[in-house]
């Protein structure tokens, strides 16, 4: 099961890469696909709206913290689904 979850980047000024990881894989593990960008220091965050639309409507099911971050960015709404 694929599942969009967070990937640490950076040493000392944290940012985190949204990515479509294999559930059995580890955090740092080889990702499936990048489908955003979200750095909490500034708030900033990117996301591919195409390519997390499809992962959902595969069944992938998305970790809290990610969750939250899509749901600050109004995707549900935008798209029409439930989280």
């Amino acid at each position: 099961m694929v599942k969009p979850r967070l990937r640490r980047h950076g040493k000392k000024q944290r940012t985190y890469r949204i990515i479509a990881i294999d559930t059995q894989s580890r955090r740092e593990g080889k990702a499936v696909e990048e489908v955003g960008f979200y750095n909490p220091r500034k708030e900033q965050t990117q996301l591919d709206l195409f390519a997390i639309v499809a992962l959902l409507k595969r069944g992938a099911q998305s970790t809290a913290t990610v969750r939250d971050i899509l749901k600050r960015a109004k995707v549900p709404e935008q798209i029409g689904i439930s989280l």
